[in-house]
């Protein structure tokens, strides 16, 4: 007999992947909120534009190559999220690769 469970489809698209995420996660809507941006802003210009990753120090003037990462990843809880002591600038390189690479660790 055949299970009654039904199997959700994997999202193919960039945009279904995107829209997935955020019903699945919906602190992700944060992120697109003007606190968010003024909070991410007073880290950047707190941290000089420069990434605070040890063995790095690169000094950015292009903002859109910094990013507002969380220390702690804060899972969904607001308070984490929310938190500038949580926050440090990290320029993408560092968090694209190495962050992510450590938090995806098991």
């Amino acid at each position: 007999m055949p299970s009654r469970l039904a199997c959700s489809p994997v999202p193919s698209t960039e945009r279904e992947r995107h829209r997935h995420r955020d019903e699945t996660q919906p602190w992700r809507r944060w992120y697109k909120t003007a606190r968010w941006q003024r909070l991410r802003w007073s880290v950047l210009v707190r941290d000089l534009f420069t990434c605070q990753r040890e063995g790095c120090g690169r000094l950015e003037a292009d903002t859109s190559l910094l990013v507002a990462d969380h220390k702690i990843p804060h899972r969904g809880d607001e308070a984490l999220f929310w938190d500038a002591a949580n926050l440090q600038c990290l320029c993408k390189t560092c968090h694209d690769r190495d962050k992510q690479r450590e938090e995806r660790r098991p």
